[in-house]
C-alpha cells in the first residue's frame, strides 16, 4: 500500500503552529515511506472564511518546503480539491442521500427552539454535560417528510446512530477509544445551508481521494468514533489515524492567538527563520531516538517515525526556539543573513558606516533578528554609561588603570592612518607587548570607551574600524574626561 496523506486547512487566517505541525507531520509520514502528500482546502464553514487566507496557506507551505504532490493547483485526478467546489458538484449530498436510503441517516426539520429544549446528560467517557438529539424526526412518516421538503422547510441531515452498544475507534498514538453509542448523538452531516459538516466532508473526501493516513489534532478525538460509524455504513476501509498531542504555552494552557507567537507568520515577523521554526515544530510531540535536536527537512523525512509521537501535551518553549533559531542564524550564508538583517540595522544606523561589517559582528551573537537593534545602537550614538564598567576583575582593570591605558594609547590612535581592524590591532598588540600587559588590560578599557557597553558584538579594534578615526578619538577623549572626574591621577 502506497501511503497518501493530506493537509486540509480551513482558510480562516494565519496558519497556527498546530496547523503547521499537522501539515509537517502529514508530509513527513508520506515522504518517509515514499508516498504522496495532498493539499485540500476545507472551506465549508463560509462564515469563518477570510479573504487572503488561501494565499497564506500556499505561501506558508512554499516557504517551509512542504511541497504538495497534488491539490487545487496540481491536479492528481481526484479533484476538485476545494470543498466548496466539491459541494457544488453535489458530492456530499449524494452520499448523505445514500445513507438516508440505507436507513443510516434522516432529514431533521427541528427548529432552534426545539433543539434548545432538549435535556442534557453527563457523558460516561468524558464526565462532561452533553446534549444528545432525541431522534424526533427519525420517526416522521414518508408523507410528512415529502410535504416538508415540498414546502421548503429548512432541514439538516443527521446520521442515525443506534442507542444501544458501543463504537470503538483506533488511533495510532492514543490506542483504542470506546464510546457508548447513546453518547455519540445523531451527528449532522449536511447543514441547513446545504454545506457538509467538517466531519462528514472529511470522511467522504478522504475515501474518495484515497487517503491512507489521516493526521489531525487530538481535539478531534472525541468525535472520532463517529467516523468509524460512517465508514461502516458506507462499507469503506478505515484509514490509519494519527492524532497529534495538544500544544500548550509555558503555563500549560492551549496555545492561543493571544500569546503573540501562535502562528507561523507571527514567528517570522518576530525574527525567526523558517528552517528553525520547522525544525522546532517537528519536536512538538515527536522525539527522535537519539539526542539530536537540529534537523534539516531532508533529515526529518529520513528519521521521522510517527510511532514515537507522544500522547502528552507539548509545551511551546519560546526560549528553546530562540536558542535553536540562533543556531540556524549562525550557519546562514552571510549574504542570506545580511538580506534579512539589513532592515534591522538601517532602522538604527543612520551614519555612513559599513553595514555589512556590523552584520558580520552580530551574526553569531543573536537569537532572533530584532536582537540586532539593541546590540548595535552604540554604533550610532554613545550611550550614557557608568564608569564602574571600566572595572573588571578578570581583566584586572579599575578606573585608575583604565584612565592610564586610555591616556597612553590615545596618541598612537591619533597618529594611526590605517583604521582597519588588522592595522589597529597590530598597533595595540605592539604596545601591549612592549609594556608586558595582558591583552584584556588594554582592550577592555578601549572597548568600554568606544562602546559604553559591557557586552558588544566585536572587540575594541573591530568597533573602532567601523566608527572610524574621528569618532574613536572623540569617544576615548570623552572616557578620559569621565574617568578624570572620578579618580585622582595627574
Amino acid at each position: 500500500m502506497r501511503i497518501k496523506t493530506r493537509f486540509a486547512p480551513s482558510p480562516t487566517g494565519r496558519m497556527h503552529v498546530g496547523n503547521l505541525r499537522t501539515a509537517l507531520y502529514a508530509y513527513l509520514i508520506a515522504k518517509h515511506e515514499g508516498g504522496s502528500f495532498m493539499l485540500r482546502i476545507e472551506d465549508t464553514d463560509q462564515e469563518r472564511f477570510q479573504e487572503g487566507a488561501l494565499e497564506i496557506i500556499y505561501r506558508t507551505l512554499r516557504e517551509t518546503g512542504l511541497k504538495h504532490d497534488e491539490g487545487p493547483d496540481i491536479d492528481g485526478g481526484v479533484g476538485p480539491y476545494v470543498q466548496s467546489e466539491r459541494n457544488k458538484e453535489g458530492i456530499y449530498l449524494k452520499y448523505a442521500k445514500q445513507l438516508i436510503e440505507q436507513g443510516d441517516a434522516y432529514y431533521c426539520f427541528c427548529d432552534k427552539e426545539r433543539l434548545a429544549s432538549l435535556k442534557s446528560k453527563v457523558s460516561e467517557t468524558e464526565g462532561t454535560e452533553i446534549t444528545v438529539y432525541d431522534k424526533h424526526c427519525l420517526y416522521l412518516s414518508k408523507d410528512e417528510i415529502e410535504e416538508n421538503l415540498r414546502n421548503n422547510k429548512p432541514y439538516v441531515i443527521r446520521m442515525n446512530v443506534p442507542l444501544e452498544g458501543e463504537t470503538t475507534f483506533r488511533d495510532e498514538i492514543y490506542g483504542d477509544i470506546t464510546v457508548p453509542n447513546d453518547e455519540l448523538g445523531d451527528m449532522i452531516l449536511i447543514k441547513s445551508d446545504g454545506y457538509p459538516t467538517y466531519n462528514f466532508a472529511n470522511v467522504v473526501d478522504d475515501h474518495l481521494m484515497g487517503i491512507t493516513h489521516v493526521v489531525r489534532g487530538n481535539e478531534y478525538l472525541s468525535s472520532a468514533p463517529r467516523y468509524n460509524r460512517l465508514y461502516a455504513y458506507f462499507g469503506w476501509d478505515i484509514p490509519v489515524y494519527v492524532h497529534c498531542p495538544l500544544i500548550t504555552d509555558e503555563n500549560h494552557k492551549k496555545l492561543s492567538k493571544r500569546c503573540g507567537h501562535s502562528s507561523y507568520e507571527d514567528l517570522i515577523e518576530q525574527g525567526f527563520v523558517k528552517d528553525a521554526v520547522v525544525n522546532y515544530v517537528a519536536l512538538l510531540g515527536w522525539s527522535p531516538l537519539d539526542n539530536q535536536e537540529i534537523f534539516s527537512l531532508t533529515e526529518l523525512v529520513k528519521f521521522f517515525d510517527y510511532h514515537h509521537m507522544s500522547k502528552s501535551p507539548a509545551v511551546f518553549d519560546l526560549q528553546k526556539l530562540k536558542w535553536m533559531n540562533g543556531e540556524y542564524i549562525k550557519k546562514m550564508p552571510f549574504d542570506d543573513f545580511y538580506e534579512r538583517a539589513e532592515s534591522y540595522i538601517r532602522d538604527v544606523i543612520k551614519k555612513d558606516y559599513d553595514l555589512r561589517k556590523i552584520a558580520e559582528l552580530v551574526q553569531s551573537r543573536i537569537e532572533v533578528f530584532p536582537d540586532i537593534c539593541e546590540m548595535i545602537d552604540f554604533f550610532e550614538e554613545l550611550p550614557d554609561y557608568d564608569t564602574e564598567m571600566f572595572c573588571h576583575k578578570k581583566m584586572k582593570t579599575n578606573k585608575e588603570s583604565s584612565l592610564s591605558v586610555l591616556r597612553e594609547t590615545l596618541p598612537m590612535l591619533e597618529a594611526s592612518e590605517d583604521y582597519s581592524n588588522e592595522a589597529l590591532y597590530a598597533v595595540l598588540k605592539n604596545f601591549i607587548d612592549e609594556k608586558g600587559y595582558k591583552s584584556g588590560y588594554v582592550l577592555w578599557p578601549l572597548r568600554t570607551a568606544v562602546s559604553g557597553k559591557q557586552n558588544t558584538p566585536g572587540g575594541a579594534t573591530e568597533i573602532m574600524a567601523i566608527i572610524g578615526k574621528e569618532e574613536t578619538i572623540k569617544r576615548i577623549k570623552e572616557a578620559i574626561k569621565l574617568l578624570k572626574a572620578t579618580v585622582s591621577i595627574e
